[in-house]
Protein backbone atom coordinates (compact mmCIF):
# COMPACT_ATOMS: atom_id res chain seq x y z
CA UNK A 1 0.00 0.00 0.00
CA UNK A 2 1.35 3.42 -0.97
CA UNK A 3 0.63 6.99 0.14
CA UNK A 4 -1.48 7.46 -2.99
CA UNK A 5 -3.84 4.71 -1.83
CA UNK A 6 -5.00 6.95 1.03
CA UNK A 7 -5.92 9.84 -1.26
CA UNK A 8 -9.56 10.66 -2.04
CA UNK A 9 -10.89 9.90 -5.49
CA UNK A 10 -10.08 12.58 -8.09
CA UNK A 11 -7.18 13.95 -5.99
CA UNK A 12 -3.82 13.02 -7.46
CA UNK A 13 -0.60 12.69 -5.52
CA UNK A 14 0.64 15.91 -7.12
CA UNK A 15 -2.45 17.83 -5.99
CA UNK A 16 -2.19 16.43 -2.46
CA UNK A 17 1.47 17.39 -2.20
CA UNK A 18 0.73 20.88 -3.51
CA UNK A 19 -2.07 21.31 -0.96
CA UNK A 20 0.28 20.16 1.79
CA UNK A 21 2.86 22.74 0.70
CA UNK A 22 0.26 25.51 0.73
CA UNK A 23 -1.03 24.33 4.12
CA UNK A 24 2.48 24.42 5.58
CA UNK A 25 3.10 27.97 4.37
CA UNK A 26 -0.35 29.06 5.60
CA UNK A 27 0.18 27.41 8.98
CA UNK A 28 3.61 28.99 9.33
CA UNK A 29 2.10 32.43 8.69
CA UNK A 30 -0.53 31.83 11.33
CA UNK A 31 2.01 30.48 13.79
CA UNK A 32 4.30 33.49 13.69
CA UNK A 33 1.77 36.25 13.11
CA UNK A 34 -1.47 34.89 14.56
CA UNK A 35 -3.49 35.48 11.40
CA UNK A 36 -3.53 35.10 7.63
CA UNK A 37 -3.81 31.34 7.18
CA UNK A 38 -7.11 31.36 5.28
CA UNK A 39 -6.14 34.44 3.26
CA UNK A 40 -3.09 32.60 1.97
CA UNK A 41 -4.56 29.11 1.73
CA UNK A 42 -7.82 29.79 -0.12
CA UNK A 43 -6.56 31.69 -3.22
CA UNK A 44 -3.73 29.21 -3.78
CA UNK A 45 -5.55 26.00 -2.85
CA UNK A 46 -8.58 26.96 -4.96
CA UNK A 47 -6.30 27.17 -7.99
CA UNK A 48 -5.09 23.63 -7.31
CA UNK A 49 -8.35 21.84 -6.42
CA UNK A 50 -12.07 22.65 -6.45
CA UNK A 51 -12.97 25.62 -4.20
CA UNK A 52 -15.74 23.57 -2.57
CA UNK A 53 -13.29 20.85 -1.60
CA UNK A 54 -10.57 23.15 -0.23
CA UNK A 55 -13.04 25.34 1.69
CA UNK A 56 -14.42 22.23 3.42
CA UNK A 57 -10.87 20.98 3.99
CA UNK A 58 -9.81 24.24 5.66
CA UNK A 59 -12.99 24.32 7.76
CA UNK A 60 -12.36 20.82 9.14
CA UNK A 61 -8.71 21.59 9.89
CA UNK A 62 -9.54 24.89 11.59
CA UNK A 63 -12.47 23.43 13.53
CA UNK A 64 -10.28 20.69 15.00
CA UNK A 65 -7.32 22.98 15.74
CA UNK A 66 -9.45 25.68 17.41
CA UNK A 67 -11.56 23.35 19.59
CA UNK A 68 -9.03 23.13 22.48
CA UNK A 69 -9.06 26.94 22.78
CA UNK A 70 -12.80 27.20 23.39
CA UNK A 71 -13.04 26.30 27.12
CA UNK A 72 -10.63 29.08 28.10
CA UNK A 73 -12.33 31.52 25.72
CA UNK A 74 -15.73 30.66 27.21
CA UNK A 75 -14.48 31.63 30.67
CA UNK A 76 -12.84 34.91 29.62
CA UNK A 77 -15.17 36.18 26.89
CA UNK A 78 -18.03 38.63 27.10
CA UNK A 79 -20.51 35.92 26.14
CA UNK A 80 -23.51 38.25 25.78
CA UNK A 81 -21.71 40.58 23.35
CA UNK A 82 -20.30 37.61 21.43
CA UNK A 83 -23.76 36.05 21.15
CA UNK A 84 -25.10 39.25 19.54
CA UNK A 85 -22.41 39.31 16.86
CA UNK A 86 -22.75 35.55 16.35
CA UNK A 87 -26.40 36.11 15.39
CA UNK A 88 -25.13 37.76 12.22
CA UNK A 89 -22.98 34.75 11.41
CA UNK A 90 -25.99 32.51 11.88
CA UNK A 91 -27.48 34.26 8.84
CA UNK A 92 -24.31 35.04 6.91
CA UNK A 93 -22.77 31.57 6.95
CA UNK A 94 -25.66 29.77 5.16
CA UNK A 95 -25.82 32.53 2.53
CA UNK A 96 -22.11 32.26 1.81
CA UNK A 97 -22.35 28.47 1.78
CA UNK A 98 -25.18 28.63 -0.74
CA UNK A 99 -23.11 30.69 -3.15
CA UNK A 100 -20.14 28.36 -2.71
CA UNK A 101 -22.33 25.38 -3.55
CA UNK A 102 -23.95 26.83 -6.69
CA UNK A 103 -21.33 29.04 -8.33
CA UNK A 104 -18.98 27.78 -11.01
CA UNK A 105 -15.47 27.10 -9.68
CA UNK A 106 -13.80 29.83 -11.77
CA UNK A 107 -16.41 32.38 -10.66
CA UNK A 108 -15.85 31.35 -7.05
CA UNK A 109 -12.10 31.76 -7.49
CA UNK A 110 -12.52 35.29 -8.82
CA UNK A 111 -14.74 36.16 -5.86
CA UNK A 112 -12.24 34.63 -3.43
CA UNK A 113 -9.38 36.60 -4.99
CA UNK A 114 -11.36 39.86 -4.81
CA UNK A 115 -12.46 39.14 -1.23
CA UNK A 116 -8.96 38.37 -0.05
CA UNK A 117 -7.53 41.45 -1.80
CA UNK A 118 -10.17 43.61 -0.09
CA UNK A 119 -9.50 42.00 3.28
CA UNK A 120 -5.76 42.53 2.82
CA UNK A 121 -6.40 46.24 2.24
CA UNK A 122 -8.50 46.26 5.42
CA UNK A 123 -5.61 44.72 7.36
CA UNK A 124 -3.09 47.12 5.86
CA UNK A 125 -5.27 50.09 6.79
CA UNK A 126 -5.06 49.11 10.47
CA UNK A 127 -8.80 49.69 10.77
CA UNK A 128 -10.33 49.38 14.21
CA UNK A 129 -13.93 50.24 15.02
CA UNK A 130 -13.83 52.78 17.86
CA UNK A 131 -17.38 54.08 17.71
CA UNK A 132 -20.29 53.38 20.00
CA UNK A 133 -21.77 49.95 20.56
CA UNK A 134 -24.79 49.25 18.37
CA UNK A 135 -26.47 45.87 18.25
CA UNK A 136 -27.37 46.29 14.58
CA UNK A 137 -23.74 47.05 13.69
CA UNK A 138 -22.45 44.04 15.63
CA UNK A 139 -24.96 41.79 13.88
CA UNK A 140 -23.98 43.29 10.52
CA UNK A 141 -20.27 42.69 11.06
CA UNK A 142 -21.03 39.17 12.23
CA UNK A 143 -23.10 38.63 9.12
CA UNK A 144 -20.32 39.91 6.84
CA UNK A 145 -17.78 37.69 8.56
CA UNK A 146 -20.17 34.74 8.38
CA UNK A 147 -20.76 35.28 4.68
CA UNK A 148 -16.99 35.39 4.02
CA UNK A 149 -16.55 32.25 6.11
CA UNK A 150 -19.37 30.38 4.41
CA UNK A 151 -18.07 31.24 0.95
CA UNK A 152 -14.33 30.98 1.50
CA UNK A 153 -13.44 30.58 5.20
CA UNK A 154 -12.01 34.13 5.20
CA UNK A 155 -14.13 35.83 7.84
CA UNK A 156 -11.33 36.93 10.17
CA UNK A 157 -10.43 40.56 9.37
CA UNK A 158 -13.84 42.20 10.01
CA UNK A 159 -14.18 40.49 13.39
CA UNK A 160 -10.60 41.20 14.45
CA UNK A 161 -10.92 44.85 13.42
CA UNK A 162 -14.15 45.19 15.37
CA UNK A 163 -13.15 43.51 18.63
CA UNK A 164 -9.63 44.92 18.86
CA UNK A 165 -11.05 48.42 18.55
CA UNK A 166 -13.43 48.07 21.47
CA UNK A 167 -12.54 49.60 24.87
CA UNK A 168 -12.12 46.22 26.55
CA UNK A 169 -9.18 44.29 27.95
CA UNK A 170 -7.06 42.55 25.28
CA UNK A 171 -7.60 39.16 26.93
CA UNK A 172 -11.39 39.63 26.64
CA UNK A 173 -11.10 40.78 23.02
CA UNK A 174 -9.06 37.70 22.10
CA UNK A 175 -11.48 35.43 23.94
CA UNK A 176 -14.42 37.04 22.12
CA UNK A 177 -12.70 36.44 18.77
CA UNK A 178 -11.94 32.80 19.56
CA UNK A 179 -15.45 32.17 20.87
CA UNK A 180 -17.05 33.86 17.85
CA UNK A 181 -15.10 31.72 15.42
CA UNK A 182 -15.96 28.62 17.41
CA UNK A 183 -19.62 29.49 16.85
CA UNK A 184 -19.02 30.46 13.21
CA UNK A 185 -17.16 27.20 12.51
CA UNK A 186 -20.00 25.27 14.15
CA UNK A 187 -22.55 27.02 11.90
CA UNK A 188 -20.31 26.33 8.90
CA UNK A 189 -19.97 22.65 9.75
CA UNK A 190 -23.75 22.29 9.86
CA UNK A 191 -24.24 24.36 6.71
CA UNK A 192 -21.51 22.53 4.78
CA UNK A 193 -22.80 19.14 5.92
CA UNK A 194 -26.38 19.85 4.87
CA UNK A 195 -25.27 21.02 1.42
CA UNK A 196 -22.96 18.05 0.92
CA UNK A 197 -19.73 20.07 1.04
CA UNK A 198 -18.44 18.03 3.99
CA UNK A 199 -17.77 14.81 2.16
CA UNK A 200 -15.73 11.67 2.65
CA UNK A 201 -13.18 13.18 0.25
CA UNK A 202 -12.74 16.38 2.27
CA UNK A 203 -12.52 14.45 5.55
CA UNK A 204 -9.96 12.02 4.13
CA UNK A 205 -7.90 14.87 2.72
CA UNK A 206 -7.98 16.67 6.06
CA UNK A 207 -6.25 13.67 7.65
CA UNK A 208 -3.39 14.15 5.20
CA UNK A 209 -3.17 17.95 5.03
CA UNK A 210 -4.13 18.69 8.65
CA UNK A 211 -0.92 17.38 10.26
CA UNK A 212 1.18 19.35 7.76
CA UNK A 213 -0.77 22.49 8.63
CA UNK A 214 -0.17 21.80 12.34
CA UNK A 215 3.56 21.44 11.66
CA UNK A 216 3.50 24.79 9.92
CA UNK A 217 1.78 26.43 12.88
CA UNK A 218 4.35 24.94 15.27
CA UNK A 219 7.23 26.02 13.03
CA UNK A 220 5.84 29.54 12.74
CA UNK A 221 5.35 29.75 16.50
CA UNK A 222 9.00 28.76 16.99
CA UNK A 223 10.02 31.78 14.90
CA UNK A 224 8.06 34.18 17.08
CA UNK A 225 10.35 36.47 19.05
CA UNK A 226 13.26 36.18 16.63
CA UNK A 227 12.24 39.42 14.91
CA UNK A 228 9.85 42.25 15.57
CA UNK A 229 6.11 41.79 15.25
CA UNK A 230 6.19 44.45 12.54
CA UNK A 231 8.52 42.31 10.43
CA UNK A 232 6.38 39.20 10.90
CA UNK A 233 3.22 41.08 9.91
CA UNK A 234 4.94 42.52 6.87
CA UNK A 235 5.97 39.03 5.74
CA UNK A 236 2.43 37.76 6.25
CA UNK A 237 0.95 40.66 4.25
CA UNK A 238 3.43 39.95 1.44
CA UNK A 239 2.48 36.25 1.43
CA UNK A 240 -1.22 37.13 1.22
CA UNK A 241 -0.57 39.50 -1.69
CA UNK A 242 1.46 36.85 -3.54
CA UNK A 243 -1.26 34.26 -2.89
CA UNK A 244 -3.90 36.58 -4.39
CA UNK A 245 -1.82 37.18 -7.51
CA UNK A 246 -0.73 33.57 -7.97
CA UNK A 247 -4.31 32.33 -7.48
CA UNK A 248 -5.87 34.54 -10.15
CA UNK A 249 -7.69 32.43 -12.78
CA UNK A 250 -6.29 34.66 -15.54
CA UNK A 251 -2.82 33.21 -14.79
CA UNK A 252 -3.88 29.58 -15.14
CA UNK A 253 -2.24 29.25 -18.53
CA UNK A 254 1.01 30.69 -17.20
CA UNK A 255 1.41 29.20 -13.70
CA UNK A 256 -0.63 26.00 -14.02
Amino acid sequence: MTFADFLPKDVSLTIAMALCAVAFVSGTARGFSGFGAALIFMPLASSIAAPRLVAALLLVIDFVSAAPLLPHAWRKADRKATAVIALGALVGVPVGTYFLSVLEPVTTRWIISCFVAALLLLLLSGWRYRGKDHAWLAVGIGGLSGFCSGLAQTGGPPIVGYWLGRPIAPIVARANIVLFFGASDFFSMISYATTGLISRESLALSLIVGPVYALGVAFGASLFGRASERVFRGICYALIAMAVIAGLPVLDGVLR
